[in-house]
């Protein structure tokens, strides 16, 4: 019985190592079976013997099983390093922003710092200026660029040249006609010298003499030439013309005017024209008199109206006095003095709407 039992576990197991065997042919189905023991799963026979199919597969299957965890890593260590990548571009983001902002702050600082300094330095210079003694021009012309057009820019104290609207000489055009009072002379034969001054011929004479209008007396400081004459008379002009300046006790001026004309030769001229000086700014003091009044025409019509001084500092406030008659001159004497002033004479100045009075 035991027999029978031995025998049919053993075909059995023939039988399965037949079946799982691919290289057992049916030639050799009926041959003798091989003992148990040398096809167990731990004989050695058995971990060397098998197919290299099998073989192959199980060395896959570790390869892949120890492989698994390594690839199903890879992803979160990408993404970790992408995090502190992008986390690290932040910062440097940041930094950067930082520097600029850092760095327009220390440019506007420096910038402001920079203007103060200039500012303190122009306001040292703008003190330095203010502190200064103020020095301007006093040379004036009658032409180019220190000529009458730019009188009121040489020296401020000047400005009335520009800014005035009481300026003198005019153009003397509808005139007002009534009564004037007559104007009184009191001239005497009196010392005087004579100055080229650079600008004309001016002859300072003695005190003593004296013109009254309008019920105020005026001393006669000095007379001098213009060449032609500053004054038009309806918009005629005359070759020469000589101003007689006065001054009453409160320091107001008065200036008489003396058209010149061609015609016989005048005494008081051509003794002054004996004295001239032989250098400009220089003086000549004869020792004779000269008498004023002899400069004055017989007939006494008189322009009057208020205007100014027509050489610089160009005073505003001078009564003017115009002779309607002009005295007479010789050509030599009126080309004796063009030689040394051929022109000498300051623009005519806008009316401005002044009252012109003229005797009747």
């Amino acid at each position: 019985m035991r027999t029978l039992i031995a025998l049919i576990a053993c075909s059995i197991v023939a039988a399965t190592a037949s079946a799982a065997d691919p290289g057992i042919t049916p030639s050799t189905k009926n041959s003798v079976p091989k003992p148990i023991e040398s096809i167990r799963p731990h004989s050695p026979a058995a971990a060397s013997g098998g197919s290299g199919a099998g073989a192959a597969s199980a060395s896959a299957s570790a390869s892949a099983s120890a492989s698994a965890p390594a690839k199903s890593g890879a992803p979160v260590r990408a993404r970790a390093m992408s995090e502190r990548e992008r986390e690290e571009q932040a910062e440097a983001d940041l930094s950067a922003k930082i520097a600029a902002r850092l760095a327009i702050m220390r440019a506007n600082q420096a910038a402001r710092v920079a203007q103060q300094a200039k500012a303190k330095k122009a306001a040292v210079a703008a003190a330095a200026v203010a502190a200064a003694p103020k020095v301007y021009s006093n040379h004036w012309s009658y032409e180019g660029e220190s000529g009458p057009a730019n009188w009121g820019r040489i020296n401020p104290e000047w400005a009335k040249c520009s800014t005035g609207n009481r300026q003198s000489p005019i153009d003397i055009r509808d005139g007002m006609k009534v009564d004037l009072e007559q104007i009184t002379f009191d001239y005497k034969p009196s010392s005087f010298n004579v100055t080229d001054n650079g600008h004309t011929v001016q002859v300072m004479v003695s005190g003593g003499n004296f013109i009254t209008v309008g019920n105020r007396m005026y001393e006669l400081m000095q007379f001098h030439f213009h060449r032609p004459s500053e004054e038009r008379i309806n918009g005629k002009g005359y070759e020469m013309v000589v101003h007689l300046v006065h001054k009453d006790a409160e320091g107001h001026l008065a200036v008489l005017a003396l058209l010149l004309e061609r015609g016989k030769p005048q005494p008081t001229i051509q003794t002054v024209w004996n004295n001239l000086p032989l250098e400009k700014f220089d003086t000549v003091s004869p020792s004779i008199v000269l008498d004023p009044m002899d400069l004055i025409p017989a007939r006494r019509d008189y322009y009057t109206f208020m205007g100014s001084l027509t050489t610089p500092p160009c005073t505003e406030g001078v009564l003017w006095l115009v002779m309607k008659e002009p005295v007479q001159a010789s050509p030599a004497q009126m080309a004796l003095f063009s030689r040394l002033y051929p022109l000498n004479a300051r623009p005519v100045q806008p009316a401005s709407g002044r009252i012109v009075k003229e005797s009747n």
